[in-house]
């Protein structure tokens, strides 16, 4: 336990060193959303990038890795829908409580790879980013097209969006480096290192910043149902699958790192412009994002 939170506790400083900093005086201005553009145009998709183009990727179950992950996701994606009337929940609300209970924090989950199993876990990682993050965007434009709150044209912008995204981009670039043996050539490799170094501390301070306390005051229906699903329900299934499936030590860990992530930050600007409950979005990230730095650790330790 106490490696674990080893490991996990300077991430979750850096997150806490974010919102203070967000509610002081100084850097002010816009310069916290141009930071967060700058990390998820150019600094991620590098560290992304550069894992991908030098990894060892055969040495990663992919496969397995993708039933663990793509499978609990789709099982528990199908159960919201039947149990949305249930739920008592209007269409804005249900739409950010699929967003709460399927997204996933991309920064703190190959942060935390990292730091438990080094290059390994960041390899692992970077993997399940180039699994779930096509499949979760395509999920959450769905359930708004299903919902009807996308309103005319919404649909082909928001796929237009997806085929534009730099995580998605950087994966499929650099999944194409490798496999054509080209790598990072030459200076490039250190180059575009070094950005994607610098991606993560600044990814977890930016989450920090994105925490609303105020909304933690909300305690209906959709935070308790959103939470349970992410927190609790999706670790405990791709524990399962994980150990069903018999993934190595470092997969597993990854996987049931990223099934009991807070949600994305990037969750509440889509709930605004896609027609979601944007108030719900804000407590259950900032929720869940408190909650994590006690249950992550907790899952983590069982697993092992």
């Amino acid at each position: 336990m106490e490696g674990v939170a080893g490991a996990l506790g300077p991430l979750f400083l850096l997150i806490l060193l974010g919102a203070i900093l967000g509610r002081g005086p100084w850097p002010g201005g816009d310069f916290w959303p141009r930071l967060e553009g700058l990390i998820y145009y150019l600094l991620f998709p590098a560290m992304l990038l550069a894992t991908l183009a030098e990894a060892d990727i055969q040495a990663v179950p992919v496969t397995r890795l993708a039933l663990a992950l793509l499978g609990a996701m789709l099982v528990l994606g199908a159960g919201l829908w039947a149990l949305r009337h249930r739920l008592g929940l209007d269409t804005p609300a249900f739409t950010s409580v699929f967003q709460g209970a399927l997204r996933f924090n991309t920064y703190v989950g190959v942060a935390g790879a990292a730091a438990l199993h080094g290059p390994a876990g960041a390899t692992v990682a970077a993997v399940a980013v180039a699994l779930m993050v096509p499949v979760v965007n395509v999920l959450c434009v769905l359930t708004f097209l299903a919902a009807g709150t996308l309103g005319a044209g919404g649909m082909g912008k928001s796929l237009a969006a997806l085929a534009r995204n730099p995580l998605i981009l950087a994966c499929l670039a650099g999944i194409a480096l490798n496999l054509s043996g080209l790598g990072l050539p030459g200076w490039s490799r250190e180059a575009v290192g070094l950005l994607g170094r610098a991606a993560l501390p600044l990814g977890l301070v930016a989450v920090g910043v994105a925490l609303r306390p105020q909304a933690l005051l909300r305690r209906d229906a959709g935070v308790w149902a959103a939470n349970l699903i992410k927190l609790a329900v999706l670790p405990a299934l791709v524990l399962g699958i994980a150990l069903l499936l018999g993934l190595d030590p470092i997969s597993r860990d990854v996987a049931l790192l990223f099934a009991a992530l807070p949600t994305a930050t990037s969750a509440y600007i889509l709930a605004r412009q896609l027609g979601g409950d944007a108030e719900l979005m804000a407590a259950l990230i900032t929720g869940q994002t408190l909650f994590a730095m006690l249950s992550l650790p907790l899952w983590l330790r069982l697993a092992a």
